[in-house]
């Protein structure tokens, strides 16, 4: 009995339990198969990626102040990050990986790094 791959229809020669003539085909085929929730989360990666950046780029020293207009400016996603934080007197951190932010009065936020 032969089998064909079952990306483009060519007949398989190998082992009889292979479903694909090459890596190129068995890519293709698993890729359209994951391709929905691959774009979601290489779109919340992205976005991570981007958020990180923008809070090392500006808390260069482990512990600064900044304004949220200028994380808006740059781009920056509240919407996003890694994990949260509360400290015993119940203020929240937002972390994006090692990089952390605090809400402070009048749109300013305090901007920290994890020490691992």
């Amino acid at each position: 009995m032969t089998k064909n791959c079952l990306e483009c229809g060519e007949k398989i020669i190998g082992r009889e339990d292979k479903k694909f003539c090459n890596d190129s085909c068995r890519n293709t085929y698993n890729n359209k198969l994951n391709k929905d929730a691959t774009n979601l989360m290489r779109n919340v990666n992205y976005t991570l990626r981007k958020n990180y950046r923008i809070l090392s780029e500006i808390n260069l020293e482990g512990k600064t102040k900044t304004s949220r207009k200028k994380l808006t400016d740059s781009g920056f996603d509240f919407s996003l990050f890694t994990s949260i934080y509360t400290t015993k007197a119940g203020a929240m951190y937002y972390f994006v990986y090692d990089q952390g932010y605090m809400f402070l009065e009048n749109d300013w936020l305090v901007l920290v790094k994890k020490n691992n």
